[in-house]
């Protein structure tokens, strides 16, 4: 399985989610070679269950995906915490919607929940936590408890931040974290425009149909992960259609 961590379903949180625009970017990502992603839309985006509902009306779901003519797409979302980090959790959807309900109270800057207490939320739903862009100059997830560091089930080897900061410097300081803490590195494009999908990708060696079987690879190391030869034309591409299309929607 040929999977992608971190994909972003809308342009951005201020547009409404188009069916529409998820077809093409589940077909970029299928030319591009990836057989999955995981949704992991912003949990405060504008009208965050009408991106579920509205697939839940076009695509069946089958263990913890959807099922898009063989595609795989695993139900999750970003959530930003006190400690000025973003983390991505990957689960169940009737889960996913459950942990948005409860985050109803931590929506704005002011109120986000802490790294503790969202740790404490989502294990006991045993979902895949992943710690986005630990290295992002505006959310350093990086400077949290390394208590807290540790419990993560992987790190984001982050797209965009490679293509920002570097692939050959943010590589090492995403490796050194992992190393440091004993936590797995994973890849995700942070796609929200789809050409940006496919400029990293994460193989494992066997097809996975569930979040648990996921986690397990990831503990055993069953995978590799990659780096698209045309990771900076792709995310460059995207920013500026990305920056085009956004205004163009929420001037609207």
């Amino acid at each position: 399985m040929k999977i992608d961590f971190h994909s972003h379903v809308k342009l951005s949180k201020k547009t409404n989610f188009s069916i529409d625009n998820f077809r093409e970017l589940i077909k970029e990502a299928k030319e591009e070679g990836l057989t999955a992603i995981t949704i992991t839309e912003h949990f405060n985006t504008l009208n965050f269950p009408e991106v579920y509902d509205t697939l839940d009306k076009n695509y069946e779901y089958k263990d913890d995906y959807y099922d898009i003519d063989g595609f795989k797409a695993f139900t999750g979302m970003e959530v930003d915490v006190k400690e000025n980090g973003h983390v991505l959790i990957i689960g169940n959807l009737r889960n996913i919607r459950e942990v948005r309900e409860y985050l109803n109270d931590y929506d704005s800057k002011e109120s986000f929940i802490s790294l503790k207490k969202l740790f404490g939320l989502c294990e006991t739903y045993d979902m895949l936590i992943i710690g986005s862009h630990p290295f992002r100059e505006d959310h350093p997830l990086y400077k949290a408890e390394p208590e807290l560091l540790s419990r993560f089930n992987a790190f984001d080897l982050n797209g965009k931040d490679l293509f920002t900061y570097g692939i050959e410097e943010m590589s090492k300081k995403v490796k050194e974290l992992g190393e440091e803490y004993n936590v797995p590195i994973v890849t995700g494009s942070d796609t929200h425009q789809y050409l940006q999908i496919g400029s990293v990708m994460t193989a494992f060696e066997k097809e996975c149909n569930t979040v648990k079987e996921i986690k397990d690879e990831i503990k055993c190391g069953r995978y590799e992960i990659s780096v698209s030869p045309h990771l900076n034309i792709k995310i460059k591409a995207a920013t500026i259609i990305k920056s085009i299309l956004k205004k163009q929607l929420e001037a609207k």
